[in-house]
């Protein structure tokens, strides 16, 4: 497939400065923004040798704002193009000052059946500084695997779920059907996690609007113990804990969750799962998330 990572993530906030503290304090990311010649309100957070993978932008609102995806050249770009003219699905190329913006050699723009905010791109500009975090943090798991993962609200479910497998190419790692109430009559609401190089998933979809334009994004970390003092740093900031330390079923990932200041979660993690020929793999469908812990219920708890 052309797309081959996720590159970055877009947040548009009006708590910018709580992002900072955030950010840097607690994920353990570095701020950027002047190197990234930041406009008023900006802010810009690097995580690796990219020059840049979390950005703010000041808004009205607290909503995701896009999510970027890395194609590597400018013929993998050139095919997402491609891909989105067969398929009849509108598209603009990003003018010089978005790609300025951006820091890459070229991009396009467009949305999902669920109205989320896409860009690919190829062809980052880096100055090969070396990550810095403000609390100490080593390094994130990211490489040819990208930033992380991130799942996104997709109420116009199949229509979506095509778009990405059958335009983007996508390729399914999992599946759950879930209830929130013992009531067998309740709908059942569908989520997929979806891969687009090694890393289990590096998207998944959750059949249910949100009001932050997301439901959570993940950054991995080396090891149990980053994600512990990543824990710790969370305590201290009191920021609300929203599950609790677990491994997931299905790529096992031992992670805990918490709350960004936009209102979507943001999961923190160790020991992510890879595959490494995904034409051997068995597609699955888990009924429960996790083997062990992440009780969700503390999101719900003053």
């Amino acid at each position: 497939m052309a797309i081959k990572s996720l590159g970055y993530i877009g947040v548009s906030s009006q708590l910018t400065e709580a992002w900072r503290e955030f950010a840097c304090d607690v994920m353990g990311l570095e701020d950027v923004s002047a190197r990234c010649d930041a406009q008023a309100g900006e802010l810009y957070f690097k995580m690796d040798d990219h020059p840049y993978r979390l950005f703010i932008s000041p808004g009205d609102s607290e909503t995701l704002q896009v999510c970027g995806w890395e194609t590597n050249s400018a013929q993998g770009l050139q095919e997402v193009a491609d891909a989105l003219t067969h398929a009849g699905v509108d598209f603009t190329w990003g003018d010089e000052a978005l790609i300025t913006q951006r820091r890459v050699q070229n991009l396009l723009c467009f949305q999902d059946p669920s109205g989320n905010h896409h860009e690919a791109f190829w062809g980052v500009v880096s100055d090969f500084r070396q990550f810095n975090s403000a609390a100490g943090v080593r390094n994130f798991v990211t490489g040819n695997q990208g930033m992380g993962h991130i799942v996104l609200p997709a109420p116009n479910f199949d229509e979506t779920a095509a778009f990405l497998t059958d335009v983007l190419g996508f390729g399914l790692s999992d599946l759950m059907k879930l209830r929130f109430t013992p009531d067998p009559d309740e709908p059942v609401t569908r989520l997929w996690f979806m891969h687009c190089n090694q890393r289990h998933h590096s998207l998944g979809l959750f059949e249910m609007p949100m009001p932050a334009g997301c439901v959570h994004m993940m950054l991995e970390v080396n090891d149990v113990d980053e994600v512990g003092r990543c824990n710790d740093r969370r305590i201290a900031a009191n920021v609300k804990l929203t599950g609790t330390l677990g491994r997931h079923a299905n790529d096992h990932m031992v992670s805990f969750y918490m709350r960004s200041p936009t209102g979507f979660d943001i999961e923190i993690g160790a020991e992510g799962r890879t595959v490494g020929d995904w034409s051997a793999y068995q597609v699955f469908e888990s009924t429960v998330p996790s083997f062990w812990g992440h009780d969700f219920s503390v999101a719900q708890q003053d």
